[in-house]
Order: C-alpha cells, then sequence, then structure tokens
C-alpha cells in the first residue's frame, strides 16, 4: 500500500487508526451536503473503513487519509478507485476536507500527489471527477489540477458535473 507525500501531507491508505479523524470529518454536515448530503454515523464511517481496507487488497489503490505534518492530524480524505466502484469504468480521483481546513490549498496539494500515483504508478490512461453541480470549491480542484470539463453526467444517483484528463494533458502539465 502506497504512502504519498507532499510539502505538508502525508497521505496514508485508511485504516482502522484514522476512525477518529474521519468521522470528525464525515459527521460534519458542511463537508457532506455535497457528498450524501447528511453526516457520517459512526457505523457508517467503520464501514466505509472496512470496504475502503478490502479495495486496497484488492486493487493495491483506493482512499488516503490526508495527514497534516504539522500536527498530526487527518484534515481530509481523497482517492483514486473506479468511477462508480466499477472496475469497467475509468479512475476517479476524489477528495473531501474538514470543514477547518478548507481554503489552505491542501486538496489541490493531494489531488496533484494521487493524480501523480494514477498515471505514474497504475499507469492510467485517464483520470475522471466529478462533483455536485454546485460544489463550485471541488470543481475549481479539478481545473486546477487541468482537468477539462466535459459535461453533466449521471453517477452516484445525481446529476454530477463529470471533468477529466488523459495521461498526455498530465505529462504536459507537469513539464
Amino acid at each position: 500500500m502506497s504512502i504519498l507525500t507532499t510539502a505538508r501531507l502525508r497521505l496514508e491508505p485508511m485504516t482502522d487508526n484514522h476512525f477518529e479523524g474521519l468521522f470528525h470529518m464525515n459527521s460534519q454536515p458542511e463537508v457532506m451536503q455535497y457528498i450524501t448530503g447528511k453526516p457520517d454515523t459512526a457505523e457508517e464511517t467503520l464501514a466505509a473503513i472496512a470496504r475502503i481496507k478490502a479495495r486496497w487488497v484488492e486493487y493495491g489503490f483506493s482512499w488516503w487519509s490526508f495527514i497534516e505534518l504539522e500536527s498530526n492530524e487527518i484534515v481530509g480524505a481523497g482517492c483514486i478507485q473506479y468511477l462508480g466502484r466499477d472496475p469497467a469504468n475509468p479512475l476517479e480521483i476524489g477528495w473531501r476536507l474538514r470543514k477547518e481546513s478548507w481554503n489552505k490549498g491542501y486538496a489541490s496539494e493531494a489531488a496533484r500527489a494521487m493524480a501523480a500515483f494514477a498515471f505514474d504508478d497504475l499507469k492510467a490512461v485517464s483520470l475522471c471527477a466529478i462533483c455536485h453541480q454546485d460544489n463550485h470549491a471541488s470543481a475549481h480542484v479539478m481545473k486546477k489540477l487541468g482537468m477539462q470539463y466535459r459535461g453533466i453526467e449521471r453517477w452516484n444517483d445525481m446529476d454530477t458535473a463529470a471533468y477529466s484528463m488523459d495521461r498526455v494533458r498530465w505529462l504536459c502539465s507537469r513539464a
């Protein structure tokens, strides 16, 4: 399992040890408003961690906890996973941050590290991302990463804004 590092973050594959920080984040209504529309319960966070640990074993990638190096606290989480959780679909990149960590550049920093993992380690041909149409902050991170808007698509039982980038675009953005 891959641990990724950035200037300010350590991205660790999710484990049971991350429960407290993840539950703190997932229980914030503002964090979950565009994801599920409601805060997670402790049981939902525990079940998610169990699913994610199984995906790491099955695929060699899934969700990371974003740990701030300075405080050693979980400030967010992000993923490389199959869109719609279906291996027939392309890889998706995603993230969420606890409310106290918004507007600090953590999402963009982590997204660059996760995209590099997808393209460099997994040899992904393309990478996509989706967000609720009203989630302008997440869409901003997608654009900042170099992704292009491709339209409204139906994913996770909602009409989402969809973005994507291919390997060539990624390599050009790094040059």
